[in-house]
Formats: structure tokens, C-alpha cells, sequence
């Protein structure tokens, strides 16, 4: 390995060894429920937000098994506030599945879990390296910006498929990731190391202008006020309380009936909501 790549190791883990976030209640657990439903929690949501909910999640459904058989309505009510509530839907779905084909198991295979619901080949890399320790390639947002500070530092428009050979390298190969001193050299492994990563590449995030912009793959999050997201949430607390009528329904808080209708039948298509008797329920 070349130096570039050697000292960039070390710095990532001096700082992972000063200022690590080990106190995130998912870096106490090994158990891949567990860091399954903080995956799905964490996708585009920041990590200050997720921990409280994340804490009263485990309390409610501790189990895979627990949240398989939950009404929609009670997981929807431990996620309200969290935003993009089809996460909590999608993440029901994939405690069923679990339960139903893999025997209350979260699958170690990689295939096996991209075929799970709400679980995509970035999750499916993250549970298999934080659960299982395998040496699973993937990338995210402070994983890029930490890989383009360090190796693209003038770069603009920086594709994923320069940053993923690097990884492979630092990843795959035995003597790279080591702590310690010449004489007396420790491996870690990939559940250390991605966290080590990405707690680095959080801090440059902060430190520095955000590297991730000079990503071929950076978007912008569209704004939420007035948005359909917006109406989506609008609509779901109100019916956690209960059934409502059609006509009320489209009088809470908003007057712009419009967009609460598109949000209405954007809920019913993905299935959260249903329709009966002239009343809205959760499905």
C-alpha cells in the first residue's frame, strides 16, 4: 500500500481513537436487528435526530418478531417524526419477510437481504459490515467526503467509481487497517473501520467545506415546507388518533385541499392508508 493510502489510514483512526461517536446506542450492539432498523432510520435523516427514536424503537419492538406482527398504525405512531414514513412501512415489510423466510433471522448473505424489503445494496453492505464484520464495499455521504478531501482535494465532479477502489484497497487488503506501533500491530476489522470512516469523514463535513458537493452523486434535498411530504405527514398523524371522514379530512390544517388529495392517493397507492364507508384509515 502506498503511503497516501497508509496515512490517510492513520489519521482516520488517531481521530476515530480521540473523538469516535461510540457513545451511538447502534455501535453497542452487534445484533443485526438492531442495526438493520438503525440503517433504515439513518437514510437521509441526521444522526442527532435518530437517536431518541431509535432508543424508544427498541423498547417497543425488540425484537423482529415483535415488529412483524405490530399493527401499521402503532409502527407508524414510535416513527412519527422521524419523516419519510413509507421507511416504517418498507422496514414492517422487511420484519414479515424475515420472519417468514429466513426464520426470525436477519440474512448474513448479501443477496438475500437486497431482496428484503427497504433494504438496498448501500444497507444491504452496512448490515453485513456492522452486524457480521465482513469486508463489504460501500459508500455514503461522509464516507465520500472523507475519500475526496483526502485524495481528490481539487477535484469537482468526482465519480463513486473513483472513490470505490480505494476502499477495496484499504479494505481488502490484511496489513492496511492496523492500530498501534511498528513492534506490536493490531488488525480491526470492517465494523471498526466504517465507523472509524465515517465519523471522520462527519467531523470534515464540519470542518471543512463539504467534499461531498464535489461528488458526481451530491444532491440536494428538496425543501419540506409545501411539500408533498409535508401533506403526507399531515394526513398520517391525523389518522393515528383514528378513522376520519373524507370532507374533514381535507380541512385539517391546511386549506390547500389540492395537495392534501395527492397526498391522500399517494398514501392509498403505496398502501399506508385505505379508504372505507367514506372514511380514511390507516391500512
Amino acid at each position: 500500500m502506498r503511503n497516501k493510502e497508509s496515512d490517510f489510514v492513520q489519521l482516520v483512526l488517531k481521530y476515530f481513537r480521540v473523538s469516535g461517536r461510540n457513545a451511538l446506542p447502534w455501535r453497542a450492539t452487534r445484533a443485526p436487528y438492531k442495526i438493520l432498523v438503525s440503517e433504515i432510520m439513518l437514510q437521509q435523516t441526521q444522526v442527532d435526530r435518530v437517536i431518541p427514536y431509535f432508543t424508544k424503537w427498541m423498547k417497543k419492538f425488540p425484537t423482529v418478531q415483535s415488529l412483524a406482527k405490530a399493527p401499521l398504525s402503532d409502527v407508524l405512531k414510535e416513527w412519527s417524526g422521524l419523516g419519510y414514513n413509507r421507511r416504517a412501512k418498507l422496514l414492517r415489510e422487511c420484519a414479515k419477510e424475515i420472519v417468514e423466510k429466513h426464520g426470525g433471522k436477519v440474512p448474513k448473505d448479501f443477496s438475500a437481504l437486497v431482496g428484503l424489503p427497504a433494504i438496498g445494496p448501500y444497507t444491504a453492505g452496512a448490515i453485513r459490515a456492522f452486524a457480521f464484520n465482513e469486508p463489504e464495499v460501500f459508500i455514503e455521504t461522509n464516507i465520500r467526503a472523507a475519500l475526496i478531501h483526502h485524495f481528490f482535494p481539487r477535484s469537482k465532479k468526482v465519480p463513486d467509481t473513483k472513490l470505490i477502489p480505494i476502499l477495496k484497497l484499504l479494505l481488502l487488503n490484511p496489513d492496511s487497517l492496523t492500530i498501534g506501533t511498528d513492534s506490536q500491530t493490531v488488525g480491526i476489522g470492517s465494523r471498526e473501520w466504517y465507523s472509524a470512516l465515517m465519523d471522520y469523514g462527519a467531523h470534515i463535513k464540519k470542518t471543512n467545506p463539504n467534499p461531498s458537493r464535489r461528488s458526481t452523486h451530491h444532491t440536494r434535498q428538496s425543501p419540506f415546507e409545501g411539500s408533498l411530504r409535508q401533506y403526507r405527514g399531515i394526513i398520517l398523524r391525523r389518522l393515528l388518533d383514528g378513522p376520519i371522514a373524507h370532507e374533514v379530512l381535507l380541512k385539517v390544517e391546511t386549506e390547500q385541499s389540492y395537495f392534501l388529495e395527492l397526498a391522500l392517493r399517494d398514501l392509498e397507492r403505496e398502501g399506508m392508508i385505505k379508504k372505507k364507508k367514506g372514511k380514511w384509515w390507516i391500512a
